[in-house]
């Protein structure tokens, strides 16, 4: 049986390589569970904080404009503290603001929230990166069981989220378990302290990607994707319901976004992996995307499950391509870390004027249709940044210039 990573930091230490799989594994659950579990909750939370619906997105908003901000940030920090330590300290951070959203207090509630979105934000950038540098030979699987795991975390979030609070009688109890979770987290993270070549560069260069075209598409590809996920998620089921179907039929086909994505989760990296370019799963992507959003905009009530079933196995394996190009575009761990902090700092925000902007266009039209061309246009747009980014070449730093 051979090693998870031979010619990593692991070589000849099974053990630890376990142990890195798990801590990486954990650490992708916490980052979307303490985010949408408060969803199902909306009621019994509104009433405990005595708030109305507008303050309450403010609980789903902020952690998006948190991922945008606090992303750029990341490179700056890995200059001056190992990656595993910035994993432990955002693990932490996760807890608190979790914490701090269990209590009868808004303003402590939205502080809790930026902090909760600014952690995740770290992890996010530093996942990628340190898969690169754990697992270099492995990068492929490894990012599609990120993926699916963090797919799975935000699954837990929603599914648990009732059975908990009608078991409890508290929605108290499902949003506390994503402040626990965290911390047992930290048993398997604390073993990485170990790890040697993976800590803080002894002479750290600043890494600037913001004249490179291939980090550019491969930005664009990820806010595309994020803002396509983000719409889909929002909407889809009040599109449904504006289109004769009842509520259960809506929360089934929504259901099967987060459901049908997860196999391409795990597959598309690996398969991305092994191939010099891309651009074969780019169009595949785009064609079930496209395929999903011309069905709602043709005949929504038509056939749901299958449109819904598109849309997931689009954002599946949009989402698992984008964290692929994070590592497959970069010469290196520093590299892979400051183009998943530029992806995802312009993607983040981004994906937060997603909901917004479909929205405004559903006022101003009256119906759905305008909203949806839209989706097509850019789902055009981003097969474009795709093939560009599908390219078997890797970003070039301002310093090589």
């Amino acid at each position: 049986m051979t090693t998870l990573s031979p010619d990593g930091p692991f070589r000849g230490r099974p053990v630890i390589a376990l142990l890195a799989v798990v801590a990486l594994m954990l650490a992708a659950v916490n980052l979307r569970g303490g985010l949408v579990v408060v969803g199902p909750l909306v009621m019994e939370i509104r009433a405990a904080l005595d708030i109305g619906a507008s303050a309450f997105s403010l609980l789903t908003t902020l952690p998006l404009l948190c991922f945008g901000v606090m992303s750029i940030c990341v490179p700056w920090l890995t200059r001056r503290w190992a990656p595993q330590w910035l994993s432990i300290a955002g693990l932490m951070v996760i807890s608190l603001g979790v914490g701090l959203r269990l209590v009868d207090n808004y303003p402590l509630v939205i502080l809790g929230t930026l902090l909760l979105g600014s952690a995740i934000a770290v992890l996010n950038v530093l996942i990628p990166g340190l898969v690169k540098a754990f697992f270099p030979r492995q990068v492929g699987l490894m990012t599609g069981l990120y993926s699916v795991t963090l797919s799975l975390g935000a699954g837990m979030g929603v599914y648990l989220a009732v059975p908990m609070l009608e078991q409890f009688g508290s929605w108290r109890y499902p949003v506390a378990l994503w402040a626990i979770l965290p911390l047992v987290c930290l048993l398997f993270w604390l073993p990485m302290l170990g790890v040697k070549g993976v800590g803080r560069p002894v002479n750290p260069v600043r890494i600037s990607l913001w004249r490179d075209k291939l980090a550019w598409s491969i930005t664009f590809y990820m806010g595309l994707q994020s803002f396509y996920f983000y719409s889909m998620a929002t909407w889809l089921p009040k599109i449904l319901l504006e289109n004769g179907l009842d509520a259960h039929e809506a929360g089934t086909a929504t259901a099967l976004i987060n459901l049908v994505s997860i196999p391409f989760n795990l597959l598309v990296p690996i398969l991305a992996a092994k191939m010099r370019s891309q651009r074969m799963l780019v169009l595949g992507t785009f064609l079930v995307s496209f395929s999903g959003i011309a069905g709602l905009w043709w005949q929504p009530a038509a056939a749901p499950l299958l449109w819904a079933s598109l849309i997931g196995m689009g954002c599946g394996s949009a989402l698992s391509l984008a964290l692929s190009f994070f590592v497959l575009r970069a010469g290196n761990t520093a590299q892979a870390t400051a183009l998943s902090a530029m992806a995802q700092s312009i993607g983040y925000l981004l994906a937060a004027l997603g909901p917004v902007s479909l929205g405004l266009l559903r006022d101003i039209g009256g119906d759905w249709q305008w909203a949806l061309l839209l989706m097509l246009a850019l789902q055009l747009a981003q097969l474009a940044v795709g093939s560009f980014a599908a390219r078997p070449i890797n970003v070039v730093p301002d310093q090589q210039r």
